[in-house]
């Protein structure tokens, strides 16, 4: 009998072998792999969104302070001694 390396049957990691594609391991790694990738596409998406909104909020901010700015001006002009948004309402 000869009791040379055997050709035929299961290779010895229970034929799940390197040259094999399509294992259930592999399936799930790649599965796994195309979900990061997903997320990180949203993750992507929603920092823009974030900084978009950022530089909104900023502008609207500057917008409110000077709109602040010019409704305490014209109060001033408009001879009122105490600017309207700092008087007290008639019922106090």
């Amino acid at each position: 009998m000869d009791n040379g390396p055997q050709t035929d049957g299961p290779a010895p990691s229970g034929g799940r072998g390197p040259g094999r594609r399509g294992t259930r391991v592999e399936k799930r790694l790649e599965a796994l792999e195309e979900e990061v990738a997903h997320l990180r596409r949203a993750t992507d998406d929603l920092s823009e969104v974030v900084v978009r909104q950022a530089r909104e909020i900023d502008l609207l901010t500057r917008r409110v302070a000077m709109l602040t700015e010019r409704a305490a001006e014209a109060e001033a002009l408009a001879g009122g001694a105490i600017p309207l948004a700092d008087q007290k309402p008639p019922h106090w």
